[in-house]
């Protein structure tokens, strides 16, 4: 039992594959600044070359008024694209993947850490539940 113990714990001292990683959205804000030329956060706030991002979790694509989408994200957004944190991180990750056509030029965020402290930003600053 104490082997048993000590394996577990020095499993998740050593961070094992699989084990979500801690989120810090102050760190995420630090990633969020390579977003901010483009996006905004606040309520209310402008659409710059991107859409404002407060309140983007759960909301449907495309539905900033306002905000002149790509043709291929007024697509996705028909087809029914929702921002779920699931489909948030995977567009992150790689936007021309979620939407090959679409218009956002960033290439995406590969690094697990940083990702997960982004959407704690993210969740944060935009008012998410």
């Amino acid at each position: 039992m104490a082997f048993r113990t000590a394996l577990l714990a020095a499993t998740l001292a050593l961070g094992a594959p699989g084990l979500a990683l801690a989120q810090d959205a102050a760190a995420g804000q630090r990633v969020f600044n390579q977003c901010r030329a483009c996006h905004t956060v606040d309520a209310g706030g402008r659409n710059g070359v991107g859409p404002n991002l407060h309140g983007v979790f759960d909301r449907k694509a495309g539905s900033v008024e306002g905000f002149r989408y790509s043709a291929s994200m007024r697509e996705k957004a028909e087809g029914g694209l929702t921002w779920t944190e699931e489909n948030l991180r995977a567009y992150i990750a790689n936007p021309k993947a979620v939407v090959p056509a679409g218009s956002m030029s960033y290439a995406g965020l590969r690094n697990e850490q940083q990702m997960n402290d982004l959407i704690a930003y993210l969740r944060q600053a935009t008012g998410a539940r």
